[in-house]
């Protein structure tokens, strides 16, 4: 026979002291630090050390690191049966005490400090902030997150997909890319990018002349390349073809400008297009939901304005 004593016994040594119930009642529903637990337990940093070890020893309490900081909680849901039980009863006995409901109003001040150094972070900072968020996680990452309200089994079409910048941006939020552009260069570039991405089909041809099935895509893009296409309503009702009835297509291209030499230096057909002939396009192509809206302009950007388009294929 075993003279090991039950785990219960050693739970209850854990729980014996009052200071230790009242710290696992504060720790119960939130991450503290010591500071805070000092502040709520009006206690000494030694003491509230002391009691957290004692804790942490026995499997009551974990730590994590935040910055200089460590923040405790309490890990019920590792807890044994038996603790679990323990602290249940231990919870209901002592969580309406005076003493508890004292500490409860000295944790709101702490949490409310909490959101207040926060608060004055932003009020100081908010000039500054984009700046601060570009140097820290750089100024694109918003654009690649919001790739992820796309389905997860969604079939995209990134049409003129140039080097697979916006392909590469789709392929870890859907289940297929199928990327298709007229350049052998832009089409071997894209090849290199997307290397790692098995869920890509890159696909050689014309927008006007799509090498997808009839109502193959979910979803369409269509990034900085309708102003290359001889006949962009060609290429538009292209679209419509591929799309899946009430599937989503996204143009971004130039509103209309007067540099009349990128006709010569990058090939450029159209300068840009008005919202009228977009809306007049897209709806002899068959879609429908014709939204229309300039972006804001970077002021780094040397080129003409830029316009995003929504649209989605009619269910005819």
């Amino acid at each position: 026979m075993s003279s090991r004593a039950p785990a219960i016994l050693d739970h209850l040594s854990a729980l014996a002291d009052t200071t230790r119930s009242r710290i696992l009642l504060l720790l119960d529903r939130h991450e503290l630090t010591v500071g805070e637990l000092c502040a709520v337990l009006q206690l000494p940093q030694s003491t509230v050390s002391r009691h957290l070890k004692a804790l942490s020893d026995s499997g009551w309490i974990t730590a994590r690191a935040e910055g200089t900081s460590h923040l405790y909680a309490m890990t019920r849901d590792q807890l044994d049966g038996a603790a679990r039980r323990l602290w249940l009863l231990v919870r209901e006995q002592v969580g309406p005490t005076s003493t508890a409901a004292n500490d409860q109003r000295r944790l709101q001040s702490a949490l409310a400090e909490r959101r207040t150094k926060s608060q004055e972070f932003f009020s100081s900072s908010a000039g500054q902030w984009d700046r601060l968020r570009d140097e820290l996680f750089g100024d694109r990452f918003h654009l690649a997150a919001l790739a992820a309200l796309a389905e997860p089994d969604w079939v995209l079409g990134d049409l003129g997909c140039g080097t697979g910048r916006v392909s590469e941006v789709f392929a870890r939020f859907v289940a297929r890319v199928v990327a298709v552009d007229g350049s052998a260069q832009m089409l071997q570039a894209a090849k290199k990018r997307l290397q790692p991405y098995e869920n890509v089909e890159l696909r050689r041809g014309d927008l006007e002349a799509l090498p997808i099935d009839d109502g193959r895509l979910d979803a369409a893009t269509m990034m900085l390349v309708l102003h290359h296409v001889p006949e962009p309503d060609k290429a538009l009702a292209e679209a419509a073809r591929v799309l899946r009835p009430g599937g989503r297509l996204i143009v971004v291209d130039m509103l209309p400008h007067d540099r009349e030499s990128y006709g010569q230096q990058m090939g450029h057909v159209w300068l840009g297009f008005s919202e009228p002939q977009l809306h007049g396009m897209l709806t002899d192509s068959g879609f429908a939901g014709v939204h229309v809206v300039a972006l804001p302009p970077d002021a780094r950007a040397k080129g003409p304005g830029l316009f995003v388009c929504s649209a989605k294929r009619g269910k005819s």
